[in-house]
């Protein structure tokens, strides 16, 4: 029996409770800044390399690959990049340099037209330039936890748990993996996520939509309908989602006139209350796969050259060597050799995953690939997960905020996870797919006559899909179609 961590299962006999506590404090700040590489989106990762450059001088921008090549001295025999079952940390520096020639070859790869030094010197300095000034989310809590009075170990905590706080100023994090890497209890770890919950803006860290607007009415005071509100964000949002004024009327004993003031009520909460932290600055789409037929068959690449291409300082390495340094200096480059190999390990390993991945979803979408949505097939994240070697959560940091370009357009990863419908000859067909031929049968409906739910499904039935009505109209509303009556025009 195994355990999984960072996504890798992890074997053997079982630490002694103490042991593993102390491993796990070890790990627990690369782990985190591990795992969130592997979810940030490309342009946050450049920003979030850059800024590491800025403040780590051991980390050197390879610029010219022949330079690279030249002055370090590359091994007869190109070794296997280390796989996640041997990821250690272990802090002897030695070891990190002689891993750190073993990765350099992977960033090298696809720099043979790399532009001149003083164009790519400009370019990275233009990145530099562009990383924001504007307090983010995070910082804005993090600057409320330093004013905050907990223990030490609680602020550790704090601090991975905010970091899996969305643009939304949701919690998004797993709480089994946290409380697995972390060593800590599930009441501790709410406990201390109750006291991010009180930070500003109200409503932040909550898990849910109810959660979040709950936090916020306790905020309000002197309304004369807070216990109505309470009632109606408890149990009928959904009601209230669906505008059911009667069936709300009646299960909150009121009137219209008094509905419409628990509703103004409701409606004044924030339901994105991280959103005014929102950067004004246009965010750009940037697809990191590219799908590719080749030789047969579609392959899924990771372009390796929209990041910088990095690796530790010769100057520092010998640095090391010379006697006239202190040990007190030696110590620094080490810790900061460390942290300077371990980001490289880490950019590596998330390429790599990606690559992993998305190679995966191609090789089970190449009919999608060649003919469009009609093809999509369903598919689990379980399922890619099983093949690739991870664990689920590992794929679902890796697809989110993550484009792919393919021949048939560009596409978010996580499009091509799909629940699957029972199809002709008992082949199931996704969701979207479904989605995507009802919209076509609305489209060539007669608009004087419009289908109802049951004649679209006759209408998916002699294409060979089965679909309940109920599916039909909440597939509609997904795809914002009205009902029949309501799309009839003469």
């Amino acid at each position: 029996m195994g355990v999984f961590l960072n996504g890798t299962r992890m074997t053997g006999p079982y630490l002694s409770l103490s042991q593993q506590q102390r491993q796990v404090m070890t790990l627990a700040p690369q782990l985190r800044q591990s795992l969130e590489m592997l979810q940030m989106p490309v342009m946050e990762l450049r920003a979030a390399i850059l800024k590491e450059m800025a403040v780590n001088p051991t980390i050197d921008d390879v610029k010219d690959p022949t330079e690279a090549l030249l002055s370090e001295v590359q091994p007869e025999t190109p070794q296997e990049h280390p796989t996640d079952k041997e990821l250690d940390f272990d802090p002897d520096v030695d070891a990190i340099l002689r891993q750190d020639d073993e990765w350099r070859d992977y960033f090298l790869q696809g720099m043979e037209n790399a532009p001149s030094s003083e164009d790519a010197e400009e370019k990275r300095q233009y990145l530099f330039d562009s990383i924001r000034q504007k307090d983010s989310l995070q910082d804005h809590l993090m600057k409320q936890l330093a004013l905050t009075e907990i223990s030490p170990e609680d602020r550790e905590l704090a601090v991975m748990l905010i970091g899996n706080i969305n643009d939304d100023g949701y919690f998004t994090g797993s709480l089994p993996d946290i409380i697995m890497v972390t060593g800590r209890s599930e009441r501790e770890v709410v406990g201390v996520l109750k006291v991010i919950q009180s930070f500003d803006p109200p409503g932040v860290g909550a898990r849910t939509l109810r959660e979040c607007l709950l936090q916020q009415l306790a905020l309000v005071e002197d309304s004369p309908w807070e216990d109505e509100a309470r009632l109606l964000i408890d149990k009928h949002l959904e009601k209230l989602g669906e505008r059911d004024e009667g069936f709300l009327c009646k299960a909150l004993a009121l009137n219209r006139d008094e509905l419409a003031q628990v509703i103004a009520l409701v409606r004044s909460l924030n339901p994105r209350p991280g959103r005014s932290f929102e950067s004004e600055v246009t965010e750009y789409v940037e697809p990191e796969v590219f799908v590719t037929w080749e030789k047969g068959r579609f392959v899924a690449r990771v372009d390796n050259g929209q990041l910088p291409h990095i690796r530790i300082s010769t100057h520092y390495r010998k640095l090391l060597e010379d006697e006239s340094v202190s040990a007190e200096t030696k110590s620094y480059i080490r810790e900061r050799i460390r942290a300077g190999a371990f980001l490289i390990r880490s950019i590596h390993q998330r390429q790599e995953t990606i690559r992993k991945i998305a190679q995966e979803i191609v090789d089970a979408q190449t009919d999608f690939l060649h003919k469009g949505i009609e093809a999509l097939r369903p598919m689990t994240m379980a399922e890619v997960a099983k093949k690739v070697g991870v664990h689920e959560t590992t794929v679902s940091r890796t697809v989110a905020n993550k484009y792919m370009r393919t021949p048939v357009g560009l596409f978010e990863m996580k499009f091509f996870f799909t629940p699957g419908l029972k199809g002709k000859d008992g082949v199931a067909v996704s969701n979207k797919t479904v989605q995507d031929q009802i919209m076509r049968i609305v489209q060539a409906e007669d608009p004087a006559a419009p289908l109802s739910d049951q004649a679209i499904e006759e209408k998916l039935a002699e294409q060979g899909i089965t679909v309940a009505r109920r599916t039909i109209a909440k597939y509609r509303g997904i795809l914002k179609i009205p009902p029949s009556h309501k799309r009839r025009r003469t």
